[in-house]
């Protein structure tokens, strides 16, 4: 291992990023010491910004690498072939970050989530619990799997509103928030799995394996479903005293219009052509535009559209992505050494302080067996509610979810305590259950 010192001072860097983002709750609780309105009050607010954090340390790369590299180096054609810029145009690819954006805007749509709640709420009656704990069972349960045919980011907006208007909002413990919160981001990371362009770590892979629906439905999707039940369930019975009565429907605004039917099949269509076209930025960009449009012709039928929050998420990935570009020299040697089992492990740990998407990436570029290609997507997967930055649909999540937890925000030791038990038992369930069609 012989990195340059910008690899150096990218992983460095990304160190920072990664202690930065444990420390957003003191940086927030710093800022209240301020006047409101201030400019250190508003600087504090934003350096305490969890979904600000990657996009800040990128940003100081980027200076860096500027300065050492030069902004623009031109050939004779006056082409770009080196500096900053054509890291970032050519080096990098930030698809991902953008279609995250465009989905989560589109799903934290009223016609979207009215739509998923009727789902969930029919699929709740069939089950034969309390009002309360079968919504909730319903919803940890349908929303993550709903995950691998509308993508995690989508199923993660949709669930993680639904979950705090029907139980963040009301009066219930701290211990039950982080234990539903680890929860519902193992469940999307794992519940991506039952296709092949869902989950951003199997998205990353499936092409060059050659994983198509039936290989991840029989090696990892029906594992994924019954991790999801048995730790929802189980769960839903450590909380049953919080969870107990009726459900009560959340009273809607005198104001509050109903989406009509076509009005959803019309979101319906552009999500569903955004997520068919999701590694084409250019088309789903502007098919976001249109949808905009739409949106503002629908305006009654429409809450505010959530673009400011998206925006952050999409920042959020965005510095994700540049700073992960500098990790290769490190991780790559990492991956390739392991033995089959300590790579699950490892993957799940690593997970936590990396990106899943990232580190499958990487791995990618190893020859590695098939055994080796399960245990390495098999960890990523399962670590992935560890910590905000191990998934990419986690922001979104966060930045919903963040203001139920008070002015200090969520705290990255209560997530991981809350999402140990659900890591534990999908690794279990990845490690144990047999491939079926073997």
């Amino acid at each position: 291992m012989n990195p340059t010192n910008l690899q150096l001072v990218g992983t460095i860097l990304f160190a920072l990023a990664v202690c930065h983002t444990f420390l957003v709750s003191k940086i927030q609780h710093l800022a209240h010491k301020y006047p409101e309105g201030s400019i250190m009050e508003n600087l504090l607010h934003f350096l305490g910004e969890v979904e600000a954090v990657f996009g800040i340390w990128a940003a100081i790369f980027i200076a860096y690498y500027s300065a050492t590299e030069g902004l623009m180096i031109f050939d004779a054609d006056h082409k770009v072939v080196g500096g900053a810029l054509r890291y970032l145009e050519q080096d990098l690819n930030f698809t991902e970050p953008a279609f995250v954006f465009v989905i989560m805007a589109m799903a934290g749509t009223r016609p979207i989530i009215v739509f998923a709640e009727k789902i969930i709420l029919a699929i709740s009656k069939v089950i034969p619990l309390p009002g309360r704990m079968a919504f909730y069972i319903a919803s940890l349960v349908i929303g993550p799997i709903l995950g691998s045919f509308i993508t995690e980011p989508a199923a993660m907006t949709v669930t993680a509103l639904i979950l705090l208007d029907y139980y963040y909002s009301n009066e219930m413990s701290d211990k039950f928030k982080y234990a539903t919160l680890g929860l519902l981001f193992v469940n999307i990371s794992i519940g991506g799995t039952l296709s092949h362009f869902a989950a951003p770590p199997v998205l990353m892979v499936a092409s060059k394996w050659h994983w198509g629906f039936g290989h991840m439905i029989t090696n990892f999707g029906y594992k994924a479903v019954i991790s999801i039940v048995v730790g929802t369930f189980a769960v839903a019975f450590m909380f049953k005293n919080e969870l107990k009565g009726k459900l009560e429907i959340k009273a809607k605004h005198d104001n509050w219009m109903e989406p009509t039917w076509w009005i959803t099949l019309v979101h319906l269509v552009f999500m569903g052509l955004v997520v068919y076209t999701a590694h084409h930025m250019v088309f789903f960009l502007g098919l976001f535009l249109f949808f905009l449009g739409f949106a503002a012709v629908t305006q009654e039928y429409q809450d505010e559209i959530k673009l400011k929050e998206s925006l952050l998420v999409g920042f959020f990935l965005g510095g994700l992505v540049v700073l992960g570009g500098q990790q290769a020299w490190w991780l790559q040697p990492v991956l390739a050494k392991l033995p089959d089992l300590a790579l699950f492990g490892g993957s799940t740990a690593l997970t936590a302080i990396t990106d899943n998407a990232a580190l499958t990436y990487l791995g990618s570029l190893v020859e590695l067996t098939d055994a080796k290609k399960y245990y390495l997507v098999a960890g990523a997967v399962a670590g992935g509610g560890l910590t905000v930055i191990a998934n990419a649909p986690n922001p979104a999540g966060f930045g919903i979810l963040k203001s139920s937890f008070g002015k200090d925000g969520i705290s990255p030791i209560g997530l991981l305590a809350g999402a140990i038990g659900p890591t534990i038992l999908a690794m279990i369930c990845f490690l144990v259950l047999p491939s079926l069609g073997q």
